[in-house]
């Protein structure tokens, strides 16, 4: 039988993080050269808060082929012109507007509510492309010929397949049939890209880390999700697994490793195979060098990314998703509405027909 990790012991583990820092991870004022903070062992100290916002994208656009960097000019242009659709995307919207045509796009909430952030970064002084660095492109790989026939056979909640009427009455599909057919983060559990590996996303940035001499926690702000990281063990077995799968560290030198394996696909479902490896540099005092590679059985080939995660002052409130989470009821209501309408229509060609 598979046994999922249990929360309350995980609860515990935080504290216990949270209480022992206290003594463990104190700052000794950098001397002799070192510029990045260090605990009472030598180790370098990477409890902090960090904002990871950036307009730096995950994949590379096409039209930079196999450019890694970008000129200055071209940086500040990027973020000029970035400011200026952000302004505009933000102003309110307009109350007499017409509504979207049936089945077109409802569109997002006003820019406000994001946190795009205001800057690339760069790496070595030189601003960045993508987070992606291998493959050369910086585009993610293909995907398997299996991963794609196993994805197309599963539940399917499409987004993309909004025509306005009740298609999967039509097909006999039932995307719509189960709270639990939405992706995780509609319903408030995990927010994948948020969690592992990390990256910059439309708003939710802080990563909150706690660091003692036998454990590493990530508090990942988007979902509230807390990575427990063992230092210096062995990873549970096969069959204890979780969304964000079991992560274990080591130092190599002042660079913190982590490899991450007994993954979920989604809840009660194994992902196989997949195993992530993460590298944690502090670069200063107020900054981190986060790279990570991916090695997924979907995906052709592996790939590898880095960017700069910056100290912040800010701090983490509490994520609570389901307060106001009115998407995942409309979803489905919506859907019970358009099948009553499609109900009537077949019953009204039923009786022109007699």
């Amino acid at each position: 039988m598979k046994r999922e990790p249990a929360i309350g012991k995980e609860l515990i583990v935080i504290v216990v993080a949270v209480v022992a820092v206290i003594g463990l991870a104190q700052v000794t004022p950098a001397s002799g050269g070192d510029a990045i903070r260090r605990t009472r062992t030598g180790k370098p100290d990477l409890t902090g808060v960090y904002d990871i916002s950036s307009l730096t994208p995950f994949e590379r656009p096409t039209n930079y082929g196999d450019r890694v960097s970008l000129t200055e000019e071209e940086a500040i242009a990027i973020e000029k012109s970035q400011s200026e659709a952000v302004a505009a995307r933000a102003k309110a919207s307009d109350p007499e507007r017409e509504p979207p045509a049936k089945g077109g796009d409802v569109g997002a909430y006003n820019d406000f509510w994001f946190e795009w952030g205001t800057r690339g970064f760069a790496i070595d002084g030189r601003y960045r492309t993508s987070i992606l660095i291998d493959p050369p492109n910086g585009r993610m790989p293909a995907m398997t010929a299996a991963a794609k026939e196993r994805l197309a056979k599963g539940p399917r909640f499409d987004w993309g397949k909004n025509t306005g009427t009740a298609w999967w009455m039509e097909t006999g599909e039932g995307p719509y049939d189960d709270p639990e057919f939405n992706v995780l983060g509609v319903r408030c559990i995990y927010q994948p890209p948020a969690t592992i590996p990390m990256r910059p996303l439309p708003y939710n940035n802080l990563k909150t880390i706690v660091q003692t001499e036998d454990y590493v926690t990530i508090l990942v702000e988007w979902m509230h999700w807390a990575r427990i990281i063992r230092l210096d063990s062995e990873h549970l077995p096969a069959e204890m697994r979780s969304l964000g799968g079991d992560s274990i560290g080591w130092w190599e030198g002042d660079t913190l490793v982590v490899e991450t394996t007994n993954f979920l696909e989604s809840p009660g479902v194994p992902k196989d195979g997949l195993r992530i490896l993460e590298y944690f540099s502090p670069v200063d005092t107020d900054t981190l060098l986060y790279k990570f590679t991916v090695n997924d059985p979907d995906y052709e080939a592996p790939y590898t990314g880095e960017l700069v995660w910056p100290r912040t002052e800010q701090r983490s409130y509490e994520y609570a998703c389901h307060e106001g989470n009115y998407a995942m009821g409309n979803t489905l209501r919506g859907a019970r509405l358009l099948e009553q309408e499609w109900l009537k229509a077949k019953q009204a060609a039923s009786t022109d027909h007699r």
